[in-house]
């Protein structure tokens, strides 16, 4: 009974401090949402604070949702395609990406789509405006071969669903907990919220996600999110990470002007 009873009520046991192998350096950045001129200046921010740390081998890992809500989401695609040309770079499909993908050859994905920000998107691309709210569904579907890039396509079919790196777990939205990360579904990988956002307990990793807007960064000790809405709050972040040491960086949009700090 008295056993019982101090393990109910002892702490528990505090979570092994994650780290990155030796050598390595990843910086993952959290939702852009069409946002190009937060990605730029990030990117130069990323970047830079690689260029003033020691030797080692970086990574880029953008968490998915490149694309919808905000005005620039075919920029974004070919600045992460340029970005990959001469950086090491990985992408994680979102959630946005699936729909994206999807509404090619789902009328009502493509519904559901343009409704959660694929207009933008859309019309992100060299379409007439006028012309573009003229089309019906079957219409805007029709087009869209014409005038989404395949290279726009291929790079989008080719993100991934999940990335270990040492201790860290690298998705879009999260896992579903107790679950052994090979079983895992690509559904929860993109979309859960709860019950991965309130668990507290040892997910095998740490991980690394976006999805879920917060104000901040939400650094816990199972869990790190750095969406924090950039579309709507002019904030995209990125986090640091080598060893046992993070760090985060930032680009922030004030009255029409963009600075960027970094923050241990």
């Amino acid at each position: 009974m008295f056993k019982l009873i101090r393990q109910i009520f002892s702490p528990k046991p505090a979570l092994p401090v994650p780290a990155i192998p030796a050598g390595q350096r990843v910086y993952a950045v959290g939702d852009i949402h069409g946002r190009l001129d937060l990605f730029t200046a990030l990117i130069a921010a990323i970047e830079a604070d690689d260029a003033g740390r020691d030797a080692a081998t970086s990574t880029i890992i953008l968490l998915g949702d490149l694309v919808d809500r905000g005005p620039q989401s075919a920029g974004v695609i070919d600045t992460a395609i340029a970005l990959g040309a001469r950086r090491n770079v990985r992408v994680i499909a979102g959630n946005h990406e699936e729909m994206f993908l999807n509404s090619f050859e789902d009328k009502e994905i493509l519904r559901h789509f343009l409704r959660f920000g694929g207009r933008e998107t859309m019309l992100s691309y060299p379409i007439d405006v006028a012309a573009y709210r003229e089309m019906t569904l079957d219409e805007t579907q029709a087009f869209m071969p014409q005038l989404i890039p395949a290279q726009h396509v291929d790079f989008l079919r080719a993100m991934e669903d999940r990335i270990v790196v040492g201790d860290y777990l690298f998705v879009h939205a999260g896992i579903r907990p107790e679950v052994p990360l090979p079983d895992q579904t690509v559904s929860d990988l993109r979309w859960i919220r709860d019950p991965f956002l309130s668990y507290g307990g040892d997910h095998g990793y740490c991980v690394v996600h976006g999805h879920t807007i917060t104000e901040a960064a939400e650094i816990r000790p199972n869990r790190i999110g750095i969406d924090t809405g950039a579309y709507m709050s002019g904030r995209l972040t990125a986090l640091g990470l080598q060893g046992e040491s993070r760090w985060l960086i930032e680009a922030v949009e004030r009255d029409g002007l963009i600075s960027t700090n970094v923050t241990a």
